[in-house]
């Protein structure tokens, strides 16, 4: 994935973002996450957004698994910012992701894997 060179773009401390008709488009960066990190990268969207749910298009990246208190803030933290979350990967990255995020109970919202990014931009549109 490319950042684009034709729209804005949001530097953060875990991903590059940039909207895309009404879509935030997520270029993760491979850094392990914090409470603190996580903190801040919500700041930052809602900053990008104007403070309005949209929803997330995630190009993901391999990056040391979070601990526990991360997982957990990080969860409780993707409504507030989030309608539905679409991660392009690699197969399987995104399902082992979820595992260690969602292994006790099922995502705030709704969310799905894929491996091309326009079959997932397709899909959030429906979040819009």
């Amino acid at each position: 994935m490319e950042i684009p060179t034709d729209k804005e773009i949001f530097e953060g401390e875990i991903a590059s973002y940039w909207l895309d008709d009404g879509i935030l488009v997520a270029l993760s960066k491979s850094v392990k996450r914090t409470v603190e990190s996580i903190r801040g990268n919500v700041e930052l969207v809602k900053k990008i957004t104007g403070d309005k749910r949209v929803p997330l298009l995630i190009h993901l990246k391999n990056s040391p698994v979070p601990d526990a208190a991360t997982r957990r803030f990080s969860t409780e933290q993707l409504p507030s910012i989030y309608t539905a979350m679409a991660m392009v990967s690699k197969p399987g990255l995104a399902k082992f992701i979820m595992n260690i995020l969602f292994a006790l109970k099922p995502p705030p919202i709704p969310m799905k894997s894929f491996t091309d990014d326009r079959e997932a931009a397709e899909w959030l549109k429906q979040y819009l």
